[in-house]
């Protein structure tokens, strides 16, 4: 009798498809109950109003409020007894309600009205007490402007698609952080770029920052860098990486790398935001 090899191969995987198909079972999984935490936002800004966002964390599986009133009131922490920041001697008070950013579309949930003074050499102090009595503490300070040298408008070989190249100085007496965001058209548009650096790897104390050929004649691009502190460039980096994490129920979590203290044992960034802002429409 004659026998052929040929048949061999895929008779061996029709077994092993089968032989897995009946195999298949369902399998449960105990995930730990996930604990929820209370979330900081402070971003000091001079000459605008000292915001603060006080809300609580969510697990993976909890159900999602598709409402948007009912979300709010589901996370807004808004029964703190008290949420003050000192500086320079004196002290802001911030009360609870809503307060909305048009510029950078943030929710606020507590505010003082007065507005943050342009001071760079002392430190600002949060001292937020919940209505459980727990504390949460920290302190920032405001960096000063890191000016953008100058933005360069250049063409691609075929003369049609131009790129954008960000110029900067960087002080070399000192370790600095930056956060590049570009927009274009406008600032409530989705940023085009968004990442932070550290100026470890500069050479000769310039800092190019740079897009692909995305520019057409007449385009309006709006180039922003922060001056910002280790703190908030420690926390940004834990948020794109928890971010990551956060795609899949299965994954490892990502723990935010935060500045808060106190036994409340809460996460997030209590920081200044200082930078420089150009706008440029693409011309030849």
């Amino acid at each position: 009798m004659a026998f052929s090899y040929k048949w061999i191969l895929p008779s061996a995987l029709a077994l092993l498809l089968f032989s897995a198909c009946n195999l298949e079972k369902e399998i449960e999984l105990n995930l730990p109950l996930y604990d929820s935490q209370l979330v900081v936002e402070c971003y000091l800004e001079p000459g605008k109003p000292f915001n603060l966002l006080l809300s609580r964390s969510a697990g993976f599986f909890d159900p999602f409020a598709t409402e948007t009133d009912q979300f709010l009131n589901e996370i807004l922490v808004d029964d703190a007894q008290l949420v003050e920041i000192e500086h320079g001697g004196q002290t802001y008070t911030l009360q609870p309600g809503i307060f909305f950013d048009f510029e950078t579309k943030k929710i606020f949930n507590y505010q003082n009205p007065e507005l943050v003074p342009d001071s760079y050499d002392q430190d600002f102090k949060l001292h937020i007490i919940t209505a459980e009595g727990k504390t949460i503490t920290a302190q920032t300070r405001i960096l000063p402007v890191v000016p953008i040298d100058s933005i360069v408008v250049k063409w691609d070989a075929s003369d049609t698609l131009a790129f954008v190249l960000t110029y900067l100085t960087d002080n070399p007496g000192q370790d600095d952080y930056y956060r590049r965001m570009i927009h274009q058209s406008s600032l409530d548009s989705t940023a085009l770029q968004d990442f932070v650096v550290s100026d470890r790897l500069v050479e000769n104390n310039v800092l190019l920052f740079g897009t692909g050929p995305d520019f057409t004649e007449g385009d309006t691009i709006i180039s922003t860098i922060f001056h910002i502190d280790r703190a908030y460039y420690e926390f940004l980096e834990s948020v794109q990486n928890a971010v990551i994490a956060g795609t899949s129920p299965f994954g490892t979590p990502g723990k935010l790398i935060t500045n808060l203290e106190g036994d409340a044992g809460a996460v997030g960034i209590f920081t200044g935001l200082s930078y420089d802002r150009v706008v440029t429409i693409i011309q030849r």
